[in-house]
């Protein structure tokens, strides 16, 4: 018997047209593959055709990325609500368990089908460790442990890292997050009519942004297994990763532990000079010195560790206020710029004395953004690149930041050609 298996040309791909892993390192289409990315979160609001959505200043955001040799976008998929929630992107893909928005959906499949039309890959995150996209926290509360403890105003992140980290235990939560992951990561696109895991614009999924833990590391250790697992079972062509900051200061992270699983691909870490307490940009004088230093001694320790594990390894998040701890546009990048040029070299040094660094993300790109009466962020009001939990204008990289856009063309033709 003689049966006919007739395939859409959208749904004919080749193994090359996905982003996998080779002797330790990306390979795309043949070739060994080093890229310079950016954070861009907001993505798929933007995208969207509903109240948060500029689908104009999208692709205008989408160009200038292509234009300075931006290969890689780190998003968010996994926004949780109710909108009524304080510090939160609104609104959120998912307003409650399995009920989502229609516009953000297809602000996502806008997002990704444009990102293709420009080569950009997406890294696309699952869900957040921290409150302001709801979170796993969201899901606790769901899952009937209680309100969540905002650290905001209250600084109180201790309590609020112990109540997040509950998640790891609580069947519950992980099954809604389950539900979340299955409906998303085997969606098909209804502009391009891809379905999702059939689309090579998409290079990972992204287990969470930054999932900590506080307390017994066991749960955390085998929710990744178990999590990374079951996004494999859905989805055989793309990586997964975690999302993890590596081994930050007064953690009980670790970059080797954490990511030795089978179907964690590579690895990422994060670093944080003023969150660390390493620089405070109003003594930057006195402090950039020291920020320098602990900035290149950790990330060369996170190399060396996570060296024999031979996995890819990314730095997905890096960033520096501007002088004086501004958040204007157009404010002085003195210090922001020296930084960005030393991580860089850092990065490129790494790669080309045979470690498996394959690729840097800065945080974060705020674009055409940038309203000086803007500190703390509202609905209606244009995303920058600091989530609505931190002051507007922080990290942001704006598309006047000459001098810091400069440095970042510069080096993504170095990495793009390594």
């Amino acid at each position: 018997m003689l049966v006919l298996l007739i395939l859409s040309s959208s749904d004919l791909c080749l193994a090359d047209d996905f982003i996998h892993v080779h002797d330790g390192g990306f390979e795309f289409k043949g070739q060994p593959l080093h890229y310079m990315g950016s954070n861009f979160w907001y993505g798929m609001n933007l995208g969207s055709l509903g109240p948060s959505g500029d689908r104009p200043r999208l692709l205008r955001e989408l160009d200038r990325f292509k234009a300075q040799g931006i290969t890689n976008l780190r998003i968010i998929a996994g926004t949780e609500g109710p909108d009524t929630e304080p510090w939160r992107i609104v609104p959120a893909l998912q307003e409650r368990p399995g009920i989502y928005d229609p516009a953000l959906l297809n602000g996502l499949d806008f997002l990704l089908d444009e990102m293709s039309k420009r080569s950009l890959h997406a890294v696309i995150m699952l869900t957040n460790f921290w409150f302001w996209s709801g979170g796993m926290t969201q899901y606790l509360n769901w899952a009937g442990e209680g309100p969540v403890p905002y650290p905001i105003p209250s600084n109180d992140y201790q309590t609020y890292r112990a109540y997040a980290s509950q998640f790891y235990k609580n069947r519950k939560a992980q099954n809604y997050l389950d539900t979340f992951i299955k409906f998303i990561v085997t969606r098909t696109n209804t502009i391009s009519g891809k379905q999702y895991i059939n689309d090579p614009t998409i290079m990972s999924w992204e287990l969470a942004n930054e999932p900590s833990v506080v307390g017994e590391v066991t749960d955390f250790g085998k929710w990744i297994d178990r999590e990374s697992t079951y996004v494999k079972s859905l989805d055989q062509n793309h990586l997964v990763t975690t999302g993890s900051e590596g081994k930050p200061p007064r953690s009980q992270l670790d970059v080797a532990r954490d990511h030795q699983y089978k179907n964690i691909d590579y690895v990422t870490i994060h670093l944080w000079a003023q969150n660390w307490g390493w620089y405070d940009p109003t003594q930057a004088q006195t402090s950039y010195p020291n920020a320098l230093h602990e900035m290149k001694n950790y990330f060369q320790t996170m190399v060396s560790e996570a060296k024999p594990l031979n996995k890819p390894l990314v730095l997905e998040e890096f960033g520096l206020a501007r002088d004086e701890q501004s958040y204007l546009r157009g404010s002085p990048t003195t210090y922001r710029d020296q930084y960005y040029r030393s991580v860089f070299e850092e990065v490129r040094n790494a790669i080309n004395n045979g470690s498996r660094v394959s690729g840097v993300n800065f945080w974060a790109w705020g674009g055409e953004s940038g309203n000086s009466s803007i500190v703390w962020w509202k609905p209606g009001d244009p995303f920058t690149g600091e989530p609505p939990a931190e002051p507007q204008g922080w990290y942001s990289i704006f598309h006047t930041d000459t001098s810091t856009i400069n440095i970042i063309t510069e080096f993504a033709r170095e990495l793009n050609n390594l």
